[in-house]
């Protein structure tokens, strides 16, 4: 591994830089200093990466946080609002701070940005979330930047607060387990610790002006990605399937009495799209191994340590 200097890592509080961080520093990278605005999941950064410098700052607001890109020389834009009921909060987090990333990462002349866009640019859906990531993604290609762009599908594993996670920690609480109409439509799940050493790869051998779809190499029937993860939580939920329109009316009723709802009415109409996403040789292009869904699904769920920490919404 040569040395890559000081690297930059927003949004690291979240799924993919929780996963991350750790990695790259078991790698021997760094200087590392990443930036979240999440409080306490900035505190379990810290408490598990003590060698990393950690900023919490609203990356949407110019400040002090923006010394941090003095002397570094990779940015790996990560930053990113997934979900929320209403326009405001995936404007200020997926547009106005990444205008101010993009600035700082200028001012600074970063030799190297790898930004982590999303399948949803290439989805039919229309939604909040899939607008200001086609608009983040834009602004970091035409920012004159040197910059990859990685565009993953959904993506479990440690730390996963939103997605398969959130499902598994539902299935341990509950004896019944809602599947909406016959769970039929196809997902592509990516394992975040192969996408991280994806990440990993494009620090040690930038590709800019490079775009890639990564997603997951196996496609399955939501129902079987469900079966599957209730096998590796070794829960004893019984699965049951609910019509698609009362499962929905029961979303909207939650959000009645909770402002951030871990699954919304908008995340619920995506799902069930039927779509699939390019499948490329990411193991080739990349170097780097593929982990079969099964396994992936074992480390995720079983991990002496990290299985046990739960991300705050």
């Amino acid at each position: 591994m040569a040395d890559k200097g000081k690297i930059v890592v927003t949004g690291g509080a979240g799924l993919v830089g929780q996963n991350l961080i750790p990695r790259l520093v078991e790698q021997g990278y760094g200087p590392i200093v990443t930036i979240d605005k999440h409080e306490t999941n900035t505190a379990t950064l810290v408490k598990l990466n003590p060698s990393v410098q950690v900023i919490k700052a609203d990356l949407a607001r110019r400040g002090p946080w923006q010394e941090a890109f003095t002397g570094a020389g990779t940015l790996v834009l990560n930053h990113a609002q997934i979900g929320a009921l209403d326009e405001k909060p995936f404007l200020d987090n997926n547009v106005s701070a990444t205008e101010n990333v993009i600035a700082a990462a200028k001012a600074n002349g970063i030799a190297n940005v790898v930004h982590i866009s999303s399948s949803v640019v290439n989805s039919i859906a229309r939604d909040y979330y899939t607008e200001t990531k086609k608009a983040q993604e834009k602004l970091a290609v035409a920012s004159g930047l040197p910059t990859s762009v990685l565009r993953p599908t959904l993506m479990f594993g440690w730390f996963d607060r939103k997605h398969l996670g959130w499902l598994a920690r539902f299935m341990q609480r509950t004896p019944v387990f809602p599947v909406p109409g016959d769970g039929q439509f196809l997902r592509q799940p990516l394992y975040v610790g192969d996408f991280c050493a994806i990440i990993a790869s494009c620090i040690e051998t930038p590709r800019p002006g490079q775009a890639f779809n990564i997603s997951g190499r196996e496609t399955l029937a939501y129902i079987d990605l469900i079966r599957a993860v209730k096998e590796a939580s070794k829960s004893s939920t019984r699965i049951v399937f609910i019509p698609y329109r009362l499962f929905w009316l029961l979303l909207r009723t939650y959000a009645l009495v909770d402002k951030d709802p871990p699954f919304t009415t908008r995340q619920l109409e995506a799902l069930v799209i039927p779509e699939t996403f390019e499948v490329i040789d990411w193991p080739a292009t990349f170097g780097v191994r593929a982990t079969p869904l099964q396994e992936a699904l074992r480390q995720t769920f079983q991990h002496p340590v990290y299985s046990h920490v739960a991300l705050d919404f």
